[in-house]
């Protein structure tokens, strides 16, 4: 590397460790003064109290995460990828998030994918890695080839995560599509991406603690970004998830009550429909509810993507 990017990095890295006292997440928090003096009930009361305050941080950010949902819908139907990428607290957020999709929506994995920093074995213990390294996470998120069709969305609670701010500036240079997920104002992860979604948490009850308010945050987001994703393509029928994998009893059980909800037959008809659907909930709606045969089911879902509305309606996804 030049000498000069490399005086570039460091002059940057001394700049950001001088600047970690203005984060709002670094600050001490005045509701949380005395608490190790606290008892069991008043430390859950402080706690609580501050959670309260997410959803009110969050809901300042919805454009920028109504935004995201519909890059996500929009990368996905093309045959894109969704990838986070994350250290610490927000890399274990992300993975969670990545690995929740199949189960709920039947995606593929790699599908919605996460780089967590220093690997899986990360997820479980405070692995000795080096998040402070730009290049680590250039070379991460380069192992997965962005390309245009993709999004790559960064997560770190200061926004200032270096190895975070590599991986999506690298993919932005490929052409990938990139957000970010900050609590903190004005950071570089913010400059980084094409759109970043600030949810301003404030200080934590134990100073510095990104785990708890800034986590929760990182969670409420994710939640949207996916399940807004993947309702607009047609992955949930009303507030119905008709894209269940019935993999597992209590899955069959499900995918039995959701078809039996959407079109009011019986149970009996539920289970014979599924049955001639190929086990595919999706398929079984659209027989019923458009009163097609399988082939024909097969032919509107393939037309509309795979949104079940659309295909009912024998209309072409429009995202």
């Amino acid at each position: 590397m030049p000498a000069l990017m490399i005086e570039e990095q460091n002059k940057t890295a001394l700049q950001d460790k001088q600047g970690i006292r203005s984060l709002a997440t670094e600050r001490q928090n005045e509701a949380s003064e005395g608490f190790d003096t606290k008892s069991a009930l008043e430390i859950a009361r402080i706690i609580n109290a501050e959670d309260a305050k997410v959803a009110a941080a969050v809901k300042k950010a919805l454009p920028e995460i109504a935004q995201v949902i519909d890059v996500v819908a929009r990368c996905l139907r093309d045959g894109g990828r969704l990838i986070y990428v994350g250290a610490g607290s927000s890399g274990r957020i992300a993975s969670l998030d990545a690995a929740e999709c199949p189960a709920t929506f039947s995606t593929q994995p790699a599908q919605v994918q996460y780089i967590m920093c220093g690997g899986p074995k990360a997820l479980a213990s405070a692995a000795d890695v080096n998040e402070d390294s730009p290049d680590m996470g250039q070379r991460d998120i380069a192992k997965r080839r962005p390309t245009r069709k993709d999004i790559v969305i960064g997560i770190s609670a200061s926004g200032r995560t270096p190895y975070v701010v590599g991986a999506v500036e690298y993919a932005r240079l490929r052409g990938a599509q990139t957000a970010a997920i900050v609590c903190n104002q004005g950071t570089r992860l913010a400059d980084a991406a094409d759109i970043c979604m600030v949810a301003e948490v404030g200080p934590e009850v134990i100073s510095g603690s990104t785990r708890l308010k800034a986590s929760t945050a990182q969670k409420m987001i994710t939640n949207m970004i996916t399940t807004g994703a993947m309702t607009r393509l047609g992955y949930v029928y009303d507030n119905l998830m008709v894209n269940v994998h019935m993999k597992n009893e209590k899955l069959v059980e499900r995918g039995i009550n959701v078809l039996q909800r959407v079109t009011g037959v019986d149970r009996e008809t539920a289970i014979r429909t599924i049955k001639s659907a190929g086990k595919s909930i999706p398929i079984a709606v659209v027989m019923l509810k458009a009163n097609v045969d399988k082939m024909e089911a097969v032919r509107r879902l393939q037309k509309s993507d795979g949104n079940v509305r659309r295909a009912i309606e024998n209309a072409p996804l429009d995202l």
